[in-house]
C-alpha cells in the first residue's frame, strides 16, 4: 500500500490534549470486522439507540467493551512502564536551554545514557550540560550518535539508585509532541501517562490503548471470568517518526526490546484453543504477539527486540480481537490498525470518528475491532 492512502484531515480540535476525568470513560466506537458495521450508540434491549435528555442518542462510552466479551475469553496488555524521559538543562557557559530526552541506559556503572538533543546543532561533543540550580546534575556529550541523537555520560558519583532516582525527580512525563506543543506536561501526566499495571520500567512513550483500563474496570473483567496475560513491549520512538516512503514496503521501524514469558503463553493459548476471543490491547501488542506467533497460530515465548511493520493486507495469527486509539493521519499505528480491521472499514470508522468529534492520540477515545 502506499502512503497518501493514510491521509486524512484531522482537525486541530479533536486533538486530545488532556485525559478524561475517569480513565474509563472515554468513548469507544466498535467495528465489526465480518459483518462491515461500525457501532458508536448505545442501544437498549430491543436495539434501538439509548437517548439522553435532549433526545441526543448516546454514545458507547469505554466501560461498555465488557458487553463484548465472556468467561474465558482472554486480554493481553503491554506492562511496560514509563519513565519521566524527557529533561530541560542549559549549557555551559552560553546557559542555552537544550531539551533531552532520555531513550536508554547504556551502561550503569558509567552512567552512560542513549538520548536525543534539541536544538542538536548547538551540542557538540565535551560540551557540558546543567540540569539543577545547584550544579550537582551535570552530563558530557562524549559521542554523536544520529542527527539529534548523542551519548551522554552523567558527572553524579552516588550508589546507583540515587542516581536514578535524582535523575528521574528532573524529568517530566514524555508526553508525545503533538501535546507539549500545545501544552507544558504536569506532575498528574506522570500518573496519567502510564497504564494502572505498568510493571517493567523502560518505555518512553505509554502504550495508550492501555491507559483507559481503570482498576474498577478489571475488577469487573476479573468477576466476569476474563483472563489476563501480561507482556512487555518498550515501546519507543519509531512509532512518531514521520514516515518518508510512498512505498510503505521500504519504510524501516525502530527496533523495541520485547518480553513474552510462558505465563503469558499458556493463558493466550489455552482461551485460543478452547475457543474463546483473544484480544490484543494497543498496536504495540499485536505486533510483539504477531512477531513471537508460531507455525501453529500459538503464541511462543521470546526475549529479544522487533522492527515488526504491519500494514494491510496483513493476516493475524494470534489475536481475532483488539482494542486501539485513533491516530494521526499517515501514521504506522494508523496502518497496524486498519491491517487488523480491514483498510476500508477503518478508514470508514475514522471519518465518522472526525464528523463526530471523537478525540486522537494518545488520551483520545478507542475503537474495539470485532471478529464478527
Amino acid at each position: 500500500m502506499k502512503l497518501s492512502q493514510f491521509k486524512f484531515k484531522l482537525p486541530e480540535e479533536l486533538i486530545a490534549l488532556n485525559p478524561p476525568y475517569h480513565r474509563d470513560e472515554c468513548r469507544l466506537m466498535v467495528v465489526h470486522r465480518k459483518s462491515q458495521t461500525i457501532d458508536m450508540y448505545q442501544k437498549d434491549e430491543e436495539g434501538n439507540p439509548l437517548k439522553d435528555e435532549e433526545d441526543n442518542p448516546v454514545f458507547l462510552d469505554f466501560r461498555n467493551v465488557l458487553d463484548y466479551f465472556d468467561e474465558g475469553d482472554a486480554f493481553v496488555f503491554n506492562d511496560t512502564k514509563v519513565f519521566p524521559a524527557r529533561l530541560y538543562g542549559t549549557k555551559e557557559k552560553t546557559d542555552a536551554k537544550i531539551e533531552v530526552f532520555l531513550l536508554r541506559e547504556l551502561n550503569k556503572e558509567m552512567r552512560l545514557w542513549d538520548v536525543l538533543v534539541e536544538p542538536a546543532r548547538k551540542i557538540r561533543i565535551g560540551n557540558k550540560l546543567f540540569f539543577d540550580e545547584s550544579g550537582t546534575m551535570v552530563a558530557e556529550v562524549i559521542d554523536n550518535t544520529t542527527s539529534r541523537g548523542r551519548t551522554l555520560r552523567f558527572l553524579y558519583d552516588c550508589p546507583h539508585d540515587e542516581f536514578k532516582r535524582e535523575l528521574y525527580a528532573l524529568g517530566e512525563a514524555p508526553l508525545p509532541h503533538y501535546i507539549v506543543d500545545r501544552r507544558s506536561a504536569t506532575k498528574d501526566d506522570l500518573a496519567d501517562f502510564q497504564c494502572i499495571y505498568a510493571k517493567n520500567e523502560g518505555a518512553v512513550t505509554a502504550p495508550a490503548s492501555g491507559l483507559h483500563f481503570s482498576r474498577e474496570m478489571m475488577k469487573r473483567m476479573e468477576i466476569k471470568g476474563i483472563e489476563f496475560a501480561f507482556i512487555t513491549v518498550h515501546c519507543a520512538l519509531g512509532n512518531f517518526h514521520d514516515i518518508e516512503v510512498e512505498d510503505l514496503t521500504k519504510h524501516k521501524m525502530d527496533s523495541e526490546q520485547m518480553f513474552i514469558g510462558k505465563e503469558a503463553c499458556d493463558t493466550v493459548n489455552k482461551a485460543k484453543t478452547e475457543g474463546h476471543h483473544v484480544c490484543v490491547v494497543g498496536t504495540s501488542v499485536a505486533k510483539a504477539t504477531e512477531t513471537a506467533v508460531g507455525t501453529d497460530k500459538l503464541l511462543k515465548e521470546y526475549e529479544g527486540w522487533t522492527n515488526k511493520f504491519i500494514f494491510p493486507p496483513y493476516e493475524f495469527g494470534v489475536a481475532d480481537t483488539m482494542i486501539s486509539n485513533f491516530y494521526h493521519p499517515m501514521s504506522t499505528l494508523l496502518m497496524e490498525t486498519a491491517a487488523f480491521g480491514g483498510y476500508e472499514l477503518i478508514m470508514e470508522a475514522y471519518d465518522k470518528a472526525v464528523k463526530n468529534g471523537y478525540k486522537f492520540g494518545c488520551y483520545g477515545d478507542a475503537l474495539l475491532i470485532l471478529d464478527d
